[in-house]
């Protein structure tokens, strides 16, 4: 399969998050990206820098002033003091309901807030570049797609579906499977379904593309009642206005077994067929494994083969889009185990 791999990847390298209320280890570190790319390799995968600008599909999908707030927060950030090169910048004030977000704010803090979900995307130096990178990825995947390939694969690090039209979130910046997704309907796809199978719902993919009916949203993940994002990814969301029956979230409760989450897929994949897409893009988050420190349901390795089989007959163009799962030693092999079993 032709996959597309960052070559900025390594320049988001933040040093520390807040975790549990303890600064620890970043999660969502290079070492996701370089084992999955390993493994791609040894499988004998095709890899391939991105070959498309994605600007195009990010104005599409991102709020230009979020935009320019990513491009330029590292340089905003130096700019109040040269020391802060060696520190992590992060929010301490939202505008949650009541508060005003139409008005942006000079202070660097509150711009950061403002652009922010939570507190979980720590900023780096090279943040920007190889969010931007991913993007390309994604659109590459897109445009292989377009020109005739099968399936494609986006190693896009750092992840995107948490993030939204005008905010980041959850390790995620730019929404990777949202630019792909745009790229396909620019490239005359009438109809794109995006799965995403990541341990936490996809928010970030479901507001940009809740309100239109072109783009079917599927969602397999924990139950938002006590798994992160909190906030969006429950049953009842089903899309608005034009988009009205367009999302479909199936929530599952932690710890949830591999039978369980398949016969979940198969509702979603069955939702897909009905719906007459002529693309896919896959949110392929592998956080769903046993062993993934922060997430808590059971699949194994082979389990993963299993997905890309179940995929595969699904017999739409596909675009893998690679988003979260942290336990990096086995993330490389089970990303190879789902396009194994596709191309099986």
């Amino acid at each position: 399969m032709l996959c597309f791999v960052n070559p900025e990847q390594a320049q988001h390298a933040p040093r520390f998050e807040i975790f549990r209320g303890e600064r620890v280890p970043c999660h969502e570190g290079p070492p996701r990206a370089a084992f999955v790319e390993q493994a791609l390799r040894e499988q004998g995968h095709v890899l391939r820098a991105p070959d498309v600008d994605s600007t195009p599909w990010l104005t599409q999908v991102h709020a230009p002033r979020y935009l320019d707030f990513l491009r330029g927060a590292w340089h905003d950030w130096l700019a109040l003091d040269a020391a802060n090169a060696d520190r992590q910048p992060f929010p301490s004030v939202w505008p949650v309901r009541t508060l005003r977000s139409d008005v942006e704010p000079h202070n660097f803090i509150a711009r950061l807030g403002l652009y922010s979900m939570d507190n979980g995307s720590p900023l780096s130096a090279g943040t920007w570049a190889a969010a931007k990178a991913a993007a390309d990825c994604a659109a590459s995947a897109a445009r292989a797609l377009g020109g005739g390939a099968r399936a494609a694969f986006s190693a896009s690090r750092p992840p995107g579906h948490h993030a939204g039209c005008d905010f980041m979130g959850g390790y995620c910046f730019i929404n990777h499977a949202a630019v792909a997704t745009q790229a396909l309907r620019g490239g005359g796809a009438a109809r794109v379904a995006v799965l995403d199978v990541d341990y936490h719902h996809g928010n970030g993919t479901q507001s940009i593309f809740y309100d239109r009916a072109d783009v079917l949203f599927c969602s397999i993940h924990g139950d938002p009642r006590t798994e992160y994002p909190f906030y969006l990814g429950h049953a009842d969301e089903t899309g608005v206005g034009e988009g009205a029956g367009h999302n479909l979230n199936l929530p599952l409760p932690a710890g949830s077994s591999a039978g369980t989450w398949f016969d979940a897929l198969h509702t979603a994949c069955a939702r897909i067929e009905r719906y007459g897409a002529e693309a896919l893009v896959v949110s392929l988050g592998l956080d769903t494994f046993v062993g993934d420190p922060i997430s808590q349901f059971q699949l194994l390795t082979a389990d993963f083969v299993r997905l890309g089989e179940r995929l595969k007959r699904l017999g739409r163009p596909t675009a893998f889009v690679l988003e979260g799962g942290y336990a990096a030693a086995e993330l490389g092999r089970n990303a190879a185990s789902v396009l194994q079993g596709f191309e099986a």
